[in-house]
């Protein structure tokens, strides 16, 4: 069964390419800070905005330096199954250990169509390669019901596990219902994964996770503590991670010229703006994604301040990974230039 802490990477850039040193740096941090897999060029990956071919070079690199040491996850999913074939028979070709499926966005299929002519072509195509469909109606307009996941469990071999991050408890609670013991529900909400993962009829096995970007160690410690049953240690992991959980999206109230709005910067968006603050690898996103509102990055280093004075040992493996002064970086008002819109107008 697929389980533990995975991370979600997120892609850097430099100069609006691929940053393959910063790349490799990431890889190398998640890598050796024990988490149970990596996820390249999923949503969080900014998968959308990657050409294929640089999709297909961002999982080459990451599978290579993940091979014999964790599993790579890689994001193939797309709204047009023709590309999510032949990205995943590049995933297959470059070692790729599982493959991840968005439901198709924007163009809106149902349930029974996600399954009949996204997912089933895939794992039928693939029988070798583990097929994760990765639920979030609140991203793409669709969702993969619970029932036609039970199908899919029940005539694949190649399809054991889900990313759930439809938010609801009880949509999990029929997805273990109808799949068994044996299939693993993987978190996709870092603030949900405790909780997943404790409730006796979701039973989760893990999370893949955003902000283990930043804390993998930290993440992999909740994560394994909760799958051991210790609640006690996991729900304290759970509270002191709990202020960059609030990081994955942030709503902002602006003042624009014709009246208040309200803004909401979107994974990744504030966690590469965190990790910029730390001095991490990771660049800006790319458009249409943008920066964040002055409020939003107040709240980000805010955030990260509370983290850094109450449980520093949760980002101080990236301070030595990486070689960074974060007590300097999170007071020294220059680190901030640059990472937010001067004004809403």
């Amino acid at each position: 069964m697929l389980n533990g802490c995975m991370t979600a990477l997120v892609t850097p850039f430099e100069n609006g390419s691929l940053d393959l040193r910063g790349l490799d740096e990431l890889l190398e941090f998640q890598i050796s800070s024990g988490v149970s897999g990596v996820l390249a060029v999923g949503t969080t990956g900014e998968s959308p905005t990657l050409t294929w071919e640089e999709h297909n070079l961002v999982i080459k690199r990451a599978a290579e330096r993940a091979r014999g040491r964790t599993l790579c996850v890689a994001g193939t999913g797309s709204n047009n199954t023709a590309e999510t074939l032949e990205g995943t028979r590049e995933a297959v070709e470059h070692g790729a250990g599982a493959v991840l499926l968005v439901d198709p966005y924007y163009n809106g299929p149902s349930s029974l169509e996600i399954r009949r002519e996204y997912v089933e072509p895939v794992a039928r195509a693939f029988p070798g390669m583990e097929v994760i469909p990765y639920v979030i109606p609140g991203r793409t307009g669709a969702k993969l019901l619970p029932q036609d996941l039970a199908v899919l469990a029940r005539d694949f071999k190649n399809v054991t596990a889900v990313k759930e991050a439809t938010g609801d408890l009880d949509n999990m609670r029929e997805t273990r219902r109808l799949c068994g013991d044996g299939f693993s529900i993987l978190s996709g909400d870092d603030a949900l994964t405790v909780t997943m993962m404790a409730d006796p009829d979701i039973r989760a096995a893990g999370v893949i996770s955003v902000m283990s970007n930043i804390a993998p160690q930290a993440m992999a410690k909740m994560v394994f503590a909760a799958a051991e049953g210790d609640m006690d240690t996991a729900r304290a992991m759970e509270s002191a991670l709990a202020p960059l959980f609030s990081l994955v999206t942030v709503t902002t109230e602006e003042d624009s010229p014709f009246g208040k709005v309200s803004c909401r910067a979107r994974n990744p968006l504030p966690v590469k703006t965190l990790m910029a603050i730390l001095g991490m690898p990771g660049g800006p996103c790319r458009r249409p994604l943008g920066k964040m509102t002055a409020a939003g990055v107040d709240r980000v280093l805010a955030a990260a301040r509370q983290v850094w004075e109450n449980n520093p040992e949760i980002l101080q493996p990236a301070a030595d990974h990486f070689g960074l002064d974060i007590q300097n970086r999170l007071y020294d008002p220059a680190v901030l230039e640059g990472l937010s819109y001067p004004s809403y107008a």
